[in-house]
This record gives C-alpha cells, structure tokens and sequence, in this order.
C-alpha cells in the first residue's frame, strides 16, 4: 500500500498562487470557491455522519489551487485545468493535480456513486466553480449565461459543448442536494 501523498496547506496554497503569478482576482475567485467547497463538504458530513467523507485539506487545496494556471492561460493559448494538473505534479502534489485538471470537466462522470451519496473533492471543486462567478455566488443558470458569453465566441458548437457540460452539472446538482441539509439556493449570492 503506497503512502498519502502530501497535501499543501493553505499557507503553501498561497506561496503556489503568487509563485505562478495567479492575477488578485482570480485568487479572490479561489477562495470564494474553497469557501462553498468547504460548505458542502461540512453538510455532507453533517448529514452522513461516520460515512467516510472526502478530505477537508484535499477539498481546500484542490479548491484553492484549481485555477492555478489561469493567469498564463488567458492569452487563450493553453488549456488552464490541463497546466494547472502539470504545475501541481511538478509541485510533488499528485491527488490535487487530479482535482485540478477534472474542475472544467468530470471524467468520469460518476452517476451511480452521487447516488449512492459519495461526492470527492474533485466533485466538489468542481461544482463549486460552477457556482462562482468572479467572485459572487450565483446559479448555475447565470454562471451559464456568463460562460456562453465569455467563452462561446459565437460558435454554435462550442455553445452547445459548454450547454451540454452544464447539463451534466445540474445533474450533479440535483444528486449532491439529495445529501445536503439545505437547497442549492441556500448557498445564497454574494
């Protein structure tokens, strides 16, 4: 059996966003993301509880580092969550790299286990991500709007990639309230 790999701090979280030069606002981004990973993380546990949960320090790094490599990515000529995946390697952090390089898109998309009620830290990353726009707290629907808008550059195939992925995160909605002690729109805006 191999060891736990390390898992950074949020300390060394931090150093990681200024080290590979994360833009203010991005990190602001992060950690609103951390903070509702986190949220969700706790009502899981609140409602399972003594059911093996997701790491809460795994749920905050992968949270906190998931857009590591946006900044160098805004040029537009690389894939942030792919980069972001490499950069954690290099860092010696492979569980987060995974966390990082699955926050655009679930693959595998894991149906049978949200109904049986497991969540990880890559589905709650990812979701979380999905709620935040910048930094507020929004639905789904409106981080859509935003995301067709920013990123659809009026390619009708692209938009329906992007509208068929958010379909797969409703779905993911839907399954993760089932075991949650409050509705998606308790999460509130900010």
């Amino acid at each position: 059996m191999s060891a736990r790999a390390r898992v950074p701090g949020l300390a060394e979280c931090i150093r990681l966003t200024y080290k590979y030069g994360m833009l203010d606002n991005i990190r602001w981004h992060s950690l609103v993301v951390a903070r509702l990973a986190v949220t969700l993380h706790a009502g899981l546990l609140a409602m399972q509880p003594g059911r093996v949960q997701a790491d809460m320090g795994l749920v905050m790094a992968g949270a906190l580092l998931h857009d590591i490599a946006k900044t160098p990515c805004l040029a537009g000529n690389c894939h942030h969550a792919e980069l972001g995946a490499e950069i954690c390697l290099a860092e010696g952090f492979p569980e987060v790299a995974y966390i990082v390089g699955q926050h655009v898109r679930l693959d595998p998309f894991d149906e049978a286990g949200y109904e049986d009620g497991y969540f990880g830290p890559r589905e709650l990353v990812h979701y979380a991500d999905k709620r935040v726009r910048h930094h507020s707290i929004v639905s789904l629907d409106e981080r859509l709007d935003y995301v067709l808008q920013r990123y659809g550059e009026h390619d009708a195939a692209r938009c329906r990639s992007l509208e068929k992925h958010f379909g797969q995160c409703r779905l993911l909605e839907r399954l993760l309230f089932r075991w949650l002690p409050f509705p998606p729109e308790a999460l509130g805006v900010s």
